[in-house]
């Protein structure tokens, strides 16, 4: 949810609530005002009857109108308590019950006590008050709804630098040369994050910039001593008989520098993959790459005596071939070095993806750090970075792999997930 929803949401459910509650207040102090006039209104028509009787010491004549009615009635020396009451007035104009105000009281009258019964309707006051109540809600709704646009006008004009800025950053690139401008805004908050963000790019960028600098001449500086080793190898081995100990030693050390040179090619490939810093993007025709290749392995599969299943459909990919040919050897390698001697791989190339599966140990690989960087058997003569590259190469061209072990076969599968 979007922080203005939030905030549209919170604000105008306790403007809500606040306003409701003042509009019942409002409701139950004028209902209050309305009958304590009508209250009044009956005291003084009580008032008036007690100064007829003490003036001519008997009950004045008592009328009926359509609003008011007077009643007097004998109750012998019955005593009558003094009270206001809420009562139905029968209105004989409309032949109904409408809503009234009563006050009872009573009077003695040449030693004869009296109840006295003045009704007095409340129809008008009620309107009133309905009117008044129609007007505060008409208000309402429309105080909520003048709130709920100005809300959204407002918060929109004035939430439209953060959301320059958040465009700024989903655009901002590490390899492209412009840095994130400072949006112009005159709210202190998003100034001060324009300008963090602003600080915060060119310090990303100048890392990253420091970072492959150094990558990139560590990774070409090791090239060259690697190569003087080989080189000083060669010239002890062309000029001096060895021994059968100095000749494995020799063969350990080719060995171990050969491992080196293919680690350090590993390193250089997979920040060049992180970094997206290869792109040679052509129309490939995958079966013949993988077709092709699986032939070139030819010499490797027949050293271990596999079985070769290649099942390839006609298929055209748009994408790197330098990293579809990185892809596709990492996976037939890691098929080979990972199998069993008499083993068994499939391949399989469909419009959906790519399936290798090879024979290997008897137990699932743990899926979760198989694809992490130099994660290895012990006994793996491999650098552990062949899976940590296909990996990123699949993320950098919109793929997925994934890894499955199906009894006795273990199953890398790249889906191109093309649109």
């Amino acid at each position: 949810m979007k922080l203005t929803s939030k905030y549209n949401r919170t604000t105008l459910l306790i403007a809500v609530i606040v306003i409701i509650t003042a509009g019942i207040a409002y409701y139950l102090s004028i209902s209050y005002i309305l009958t304590d006039q009508v209250s009044h209104l009956l005291t003084g028509e009580e008032k008036e009857i007690f100064e007829y009787v003490q003036a001519n010491q008997e009950l004045p004549e008592v009328y009926d109108s359509d609003v008011q009615r007077i009643v007097l009635t004998p109750v012998g020396e019955h005593h009558i308590t003094r009270r206001y009451t809420d009562t139905p007035f029968f209105n004989k104009k409309e032949n109904s019950y409408e809503s009234g105000r009563a006050l009872i009281s009573s009077i003695r009258v040449k030693g004869q006590n009296y109840k006295i019964q003045i009704l007095e309707s409340r129809v008008e006051t009620d309107d009133l008050i309905e009117a008044i109540f129609s007007i505060t809600i008409g208000m309402i709704l429309a105080l909520i709804f003048v709130l709920y646009v100005t809300n959204r006008v407002v918060l929109r004009r004035l939430w439209r630098p953060f959301y320059n800025i958040l465009a700024k950053i989903h655009l901002f690139n590490l390899r492209d040369a412009l840095e994130i401008e400072i949006v112009p805004t005159e709210i202190d908050e998003f100034r001060q994050l324009n300008e963090a963000v602003s600080a915060m790019s060119l310090k990303v960028k100048n890392d990253y910039e420091n970072l492959k600098a150094f990558t990139d001449n560590a990774a070409h500086e090791l090239f060259t001593p690697i190569a003087i080793i080989n080189s000083k190898l060669d010239t002890l081995i062309q000029q001096t008989e060895l021994s059968e100990k100095q000749g494995k030693l020799v063969s350990d050390i080719y060995h171990t520098c050969g491992r080196l040179t293919r680690l350090n090619k590993s390193l250089l490939l997979l920040v060049k993959v992180e970094n997206k810093l290869v792109k040679d993007e052509q129309q490939i025709n995958m079966k013949e790459m993988i077709t092709g290749m699986v032939d070139q392995f030819d010499e490797l599969f027949r050293d271990k005596n596999l079985r070769v299943n290649c099942q390839a459909e006609d298929l055209t990919l748009f994408t790197s071939f330098y990293l579809m040919e990185i892809l596709v050897n990492n996976l037939l390698t890691n098929a080979i070095r990972h199998n069993r001697v008499g083993g068994l791989i499939n391949i399989r190339l469909t419009r959906n993806g790519l399936m290798v599966q090879n024979t290997g140990g008897g137990q699932a690989l743990d899926s979760e750090h198989i694809f992490k960087r130099f994660n290895k058997s012990a006994e793996s003569e491999g650098s552990g970075l062949g899976l940590t590259i296909s990996q990123q190469i699949c993320q950098n061209m919109g793929f997925n792999l994934t890894y499955k072990f199906i009894p006795p076969l273990h199953s890398f599968n790249v889906a191109f997930n093309r649109a």
